[in-house]
């Protein structure tokens, strides 16, 4: 019994010590690292990346200058739609830092029933250029410091034809 203990907690101790790779880890599912191929070397956390707030830790609701009407009118002014037999859920997430910038957008695509789909990019590319040129944004705060957070918009759209915006 002794050597079968004394084994057990080598093989602990050995099995602890070689992962390597946890500190790679994200802080929470869905945090943006950079990625060269992706991100503007331009835009700049200003908290670093293990302190942007995420999106559900506000109790404000929507925090864009004039609110959600007015992301609504921004997109159903300007997005034109495709005649396209496509429909499902466009998530596009980003982050917006302490002086109200954004950066770090990643696009996420499913059908309606949630299974991932690649929506024709003549959507996903007006789509994101559509938030990109969002300048809106407010300036979260933690004790009078400004902070960065993290943002999403989804989209739902109906045979090429955006349908709605959420949150």
């Amino acid at each position: 019994m002794r050597i079968f203990l004394s084994l057990s907690f080598l093989l602990f101790l050995v099995s602890c010590s070689s992962n390597e790779n946890s500190h790679n880890y994200l802080r929470w599912v869905g945090d943006s690292a950079f990625k060269e191929q992706l991100d503007s070397t331009n835009f700049q956390l200003c908290n670093g990346d293990k302190n942007a707030s995420q999106y559900f830790h506000f109790q404000e609701g929507m925090q864009y200058v004039g609110e959600k009407i007015s992301l609504i009118n921004h997109f159903f002014d300007q997005y034109k739609s495709v005649n396209v037999d496509q429909s499902g859920w466009i998530r596009i997430r980003f982050v917006v830092n302490c002086k109200g910038e954004t950066g770090r957008f990643r696009v996420i695509c499913s059908d309606q029933e949630y299974t991932p789909q690649v929506f024709d990019p003549k959507i996903t590319d007006q789509l994101l250029t559509l938030t990109k040129s969002l300048k809106g944004w407010v300036i979260q705060r933690h004790d009078q410091t400004p902070k960065d957070y993290y943002q999403y918009l989804i989209f739902k759209i109906d045979n090429g034809k955006l349908i709605e915006i959420m949150p």
